[in-house]
């Protein structure tokens, strides 16, 4: 048996912080003769020279009439609920008599904001006086889930807030209830670069997040007739969590051409001009750490047009519908993430929301460092750039060109602070997930970035040359531009040439990307550009918010809440895992959490689940290489096993409710169809009374981060069944561990280090590995495929029509069967049908399930989002933490 003792990762020392001393600024800011000081603040504020300067100026009455009326935030219940009520009746124009639910939740909220806000103030000034590096997180989404219950957990009030709104008569768990997702992102990737804003705040990080303001987020998931049905997810109705900065607002150009001349000295200078300008709004979103004063910022950026709200003169003259149409097209741009791009209007459109998010980003940015007035080559030493996937690589460009074109920098210096600037994390193994975009396009909408990437592709192209001679097939490979018809720009080339540091998400996935997609790059810049940051969770939100009582009873044997900001203390709780008393509620708590899942389930989809049945859970975005046909085709075998028995036999078998939810994205066929068999074989098991309880099927629709927060924790076994080499790493089979479910799943992505920390005995694995898919394709492609007898058996059922009409899902039989299987469903059923039945026998011996629930969240202190920030301050942004005074 592996080893109990959890190995602490020893402090690192960290190196010097490279920002600039301050800067003091002489003189006065006022004509003589005038005592009040006549300053224009700007935009966002002041540099931190000017800053000490004008609070200096201030006269001393000024001063004091400020700091004696200064806004607290609430401290204790009666202050609180003060604030519930001033915001009632005020804010809100309501009374006692008319205040609902929602009212409760919008006044609680606008509490806690002012708190918060108070904070961020603090926060935003500290880190101004500091002048140190910041980070900045680039990612087109942040998935936040609410924030109610975030902010008041981490300002450590929810306790106030629960007793106060007793008090007014309203259940805290009734008004956390009313809060909408925040429709900011889709899948892991947006849901990682939350985690990744917690712990930064946490840690007290000077940093910054941005992104975009989606009206409508990606969509509304509906399941109408097993179907699939997208809706708009209108979320913007009352969201008390962002700040309208309409001071804050910068020009995007589109469109138009480019005109070169040369200058005196010889130097061609570039202009882009004509085309079409979009105006970018800012919102700001505050992000609170945990257990500090730290209150970091998210800027949101929504699009409207330069013209204004409408052409009057088109107005006037009758033409109404034209008289907005510049409205309509610039608001577009922040209206839906990710368009459906199977159209070129479609690609249009997601390449304009990439720019128009980079460029405003950049332009606020670049401000904020020329307020130092520090000379350029200082950038790096200040700014930390993070492009999270390729979709905000057109950053690399737009700095470029603002270096270039409007600052004067000569080519090369510019570069050398670009790439020293950017930070590239890589998501994907999948070639045909690495993002293209056509030259065409290009040349149509940002005419000048297609000359920058020409000309960084020249100078890249230049230096490969130098390097490897006789290596013309190299070039090829490694170039930026694709030589295809047409012509397509490889936006993950064009990031790895831009940065200074590329990351894979885990283990297995860092190791893949050297040796298989980005192979030639390795070879060009040397293995030290290329590293690893194993993706990490927050703890706050997936135990302390998620599962309270787990969290509450982890704390009673840690001696404190510390583990919260150090996940290695959960190590403490192994020592407990043989006494009964803990054991005991450790169970109960799995079951009430079972419960309450049962009982939403009941409410949303009608059926019911027996909470003791074992709950086998697969909740992520819909895609075949997370092979959720996998798992439906293996519960068709369990149905058809348990249809082949007798009553008798039956009774010996392990009841099982396996549980879906997930999103496919609007264009692809193939993912609509796995949903509309997971609902299709759930409306016949779930009715089928020879069956019972021994099996049930529950697809739970337009699954998000609240919903996630009540399913993970009731989860007994969580499947992450990709094809292995396929998934870069997953947070979710994080989560599910860290509320003690366990874990079916192929040796991919985290699996690997999450079987490395918790034993192999605690896990449950199978399938091939990721060293020999290609030799498996090749053999389906080239030699002989034959589909796993059981298997074939499932598709005779559906071809049947067992599960209603057949040609609904031929397409996915017909993938494994006629298709070459790529995802090798059929070469894994065989052992993940094995490796399912070891489930069911270790769940019948709860005594043992216990003890591998106990010892694998024992072991989960690794994978905590705060070593990842650790981890990239370090290794790749060489930021230092600003200390934290007493206040």
């Amino acid at each position: 048996m592996a080893s109990t003792t959890t190995q602490r990762v020893p402090l690192r020392e960290r190196r010097p912080s490279v920002g600039a001393p301050l800067v003091d600024i002489q003189g006065g800011v006022a004509p003589a003769g005038v005592s009040r000081p006549k300053h224009k603040r700007t935009l966002t504020g002041f540099g931190a020279g000017d800053i000490k300067t004008v609070e200096a100026s201030i006269p001393e009455p000024q001063r004091k009439a400020w700091l004696e009326h200064q806004t607290h935030g609430f401290k204790d219940k009666d202050g609180f609920e003060k604030e519930v009520v001033r915001h009632v009746e005020t804010t809100l124009a309501r009374s006692l008599y008319n205040c609902d639910e929602q009212a409760a939740y919008s006044a609680c909220s606008l509490a806690f904001r002012d708190r918060l806000i108070l904070e961020w103030n603090r926060t935003q000034q500290r880190q101004t006086f500091a002048d140190s590096k910041r980070v900045y997180y680039l990612s087109l989404e942040f998935l936040m889930g609410r924030a109610l219950d975030n902010a008041m957990l981490n300002i450590g009030q929810k306790d106030v807030a629960k007793a106060g709104l007793a008090d007014l008569g309203f259940r805290i768990e009734d008004v956390i209830e009313q809060e909408h997702d925040a429709a900011l992102g889709n899948g892991g990737l947006g849901r990682l670069a939350a985690c990744f804003l917690d712990s930064l705040a946490s840690l007290n990080y000077p940093a910054w997040g941005y992104g975009l303001r989606y009206r409508y987020g990606i969509f509304k998931q509906e399941i109408i007739d097993g179907y699939q049905v997208e809706v708009p997810d209108y979320w913007l109705d009352f969201n008390p969590w962002e700040f309208p900065r309409h001071d804050v607002t910068v020009d995007i150009q589109f469109y138009g051409h480019v005109t070169k001349r040369t200058d005196d000295n010889g130097k061609t200078i570039a202009t882009w001009e004509g085309g079409e300008i979009v105006k970018a709004v800012a919102y700001d979103v505050p992000i609170p750490g945990y257990a500090t004063p730290s209150t970091n910022n998210l800027r949101l950026w929504s699009s409207k047009a330069a013209s204004g709200e409408f052409d009057f003169q088109k107005f006037n003259s009758g033409d109404y519908e034209n008289s907005v149409a510049d409205q309509q097209r610039a608001e577009t741009i922040s209206a839906v993430l990710y368009p459906n791009d199977n159209l070129d209007r479609g690609k249009e459109l997601r390449l304009k929301q990439q720019y128009f998010w980079v460029a405003a980003s950049l332009y606020d940015i670049v401000r904020r460092f020329k307020k130092s007035k520090r000379a350029w080559k200082e950038f790096p030493d200040q700014v930390a750039i993070q492009l999270n996937d390729t979709h905000p690589t057109l950053a690399v460009v737009e700095l470029q060109r603002i270096l270039v074109d409007l600052e004067g920098l000569d080519w090369e210096e510019a570069w050398n602070i670009v790439t020293s600037t950017f930070g590239y994390t890589n998501h994907t193994v999948l070639p045909e997930a690495l993002e293209k975009w056509s030259v065409p396009l290009f040349q149509h909408l940002l005419p000048r970035h297609l000359q920058l990437i020409y000309d960084i592709n020249l100078f890249f192209l230049q230096s490969v040359e130098r390097k490897f001679p006789k290596d013309r097939d190299m070039l090829a490979r490694v170039s930026i531009i694709e030589e295809s018809q047409p012509k397509m720009i490889r936006m993950a080339h064009l990031a790895i040439v831009g940065s200074h540091k590329v990351n894979g998400v885990a283990e297995l996935h860092s190791d893949l990307i050297k040796t298989t997609i980005f192979k030639d790059f390795v070879e060009v810049f040397g293995p030290d550009k290329f590293t690893n940051v194993t993706n990490g969770i927050t703890p706050r939100r997936w135990l302390h918010q998620a599962n309270p009582r787990l969290s509450e009873l982890i704390s009673s044997k840690t001696g404190s809440n510390n583990f919260l900001k150090d996940l290695t203390e959960l190590a403490k709780i192994e020592h407990y895992k043989d006494d009964a008393d803990f054991r005991k509620e450790w169970a109960e708590i799995k079951y009430a959490n079972k419960v309450r899942l049962a009982k939403h389930i009941k409410n949303t989809t009608g059926v019911d689940v027996n909470p003791s049945a074992l709950f086998d859970v697969q909740v992520k975005r819909i895609h075949e290489y997370k092979r959720q046909q996998m798992n439906i085709f293996g519960v068709i075998h369990r149905y058809l096993t348990l249809k082949s028995l007798s009553p008798e036999e039956r009774k010996k078998f392990q009841p099982r409710v396996s549980i879906f939810g997930g999103k496919a994205a609007p264009g692809y066929w193939m993912a609509k169809q796995i949903i509309h068999l997971i609902n299709a074989v759930g409306a016949v098991v779930n009715n089928d009374k020879d069956i019972g309880d021994l099996l049930k099927v529950i697809f739970l629709e337009d699954y998000n981060v609240s919903k996630a927060e009540m399913i993970i924790p009731a989860s007994d076994i969580s499947e992450h069944i990709s094809t292995a080499g396929t998934e870069a790493s997953g947070t979710s089979n994080m989560k599910f561990v860290l509320n003690g479910g366990l874990i079916i799943g192929t040796c991919d992505g985290a699996n690997i280090e999450i079987t490395r920390e918790i034993g192999e005995q605690n896990i449950f694995l199978f399938g091939n590995l990721a060293e020999d898919v290609e030799d498996i394709r090749h053999n389906h492609t080239y030699g002989s495929h034959t589909v796993d007898p059981d298997l074939a058996k499932v598709f005779e059922a559906i071809e049947k029509g067992t599960f209603g009409e057949p040609n609904d899902f031929m397409g996915m039989i017909s993938a494994v069967r006629d298709h070459g299987d790529f995802y090798l469903v059929s070469d894994d059923f065989h052992s993940y049908i094995e490796t399912q039945e070891l489930v069911d026998k270790a769940y019948r011996d709860q005594d043992g399930w216990i003890t591998k629930s106990i010892e694998s969240v024992a072991r989960m202190g690794f994978f905590s989002s705060d070593r990842c920030i650790n981890e990239y301050a370090e290794g790749i942004w060489n930021i230092e933490p600003l200390p934290i005074k007493e206040q």
